[in-house]
C-alpha cells in the first residue's frame, strides 16, 4: 500500500508560477512511477505528467513547455512546477503513483488532490 498526500495548492493570477509537492509513504518500493493528474470543473481526469525512478518523464502535449516534473528519490518525493499558468490550468490535482514498462504508464495508487486556482 502506498499513501500520497499533495501540498502546495493554492491561489494564483494568469502568467504566474506553483510548485506542487507529494511525499510518498509505505510500500513505495513497489512502484517505480509518480506523477500528477488534474481534473477541472465539467472535465474528465487528464493525466499531466509522469517520471520513473530513472529519470524518464512523459507530458501531456499541452503541458510541455510550461510544466516541469522532478522528483527526490531519496525523500521518495515528486514535484511538479508549473510557470505561465492559464485559467483554464484551474483543477483539482492528484498525486499518483504506479508502475511504468516499456512506455506503457499505469497508475493505481492516488492522492487525495489539492485545488490550484488561477484567476484572470
Amino acid at each position: 500500500q502506498v499513501q500520497l498526500v499533495e501540498s502546495g495548492g493554492g491561489l494564483v493570477q494568469a502568467g504566474g508560477s506553483l510548485r506542487l509537492s507529494c511525499a510518498a509513504s509505505g510500500n513505495i518500493a513497489s512502484s517505480n512511477a509518480m506523477g500528477w493528474y488534474r481534473q477541472a470543473p465539467g472535465k474528465q481526469r487528464e493525466l499531466v505528467a509522469g517520471i520513473t525512478t530513472g529519470g524518464k518523464t512523459n507530458y501531456a502535449d499541452s503541458m510541455k513547455g510550461r510544466f516541469t516534473i522532478s522528483r527526490d528519490n531519496a525523500k521518495n518525493t515528486v514535484y511538479l512546477q508549473m510557470n505561465s499558468l492559464k485559467p483554464e490550468d484551474t483543477a483539482v490535482y492528484y498525486c499518483v503513483a504506479g508502475s511504468e514498462m516499456n512506455n506503457g504508464w499505469t497508475f493505481r495508487f492516488w492522492g487525495q488532490g489539492t485545488q490550484v486556482t488561477v484567476s484572470s
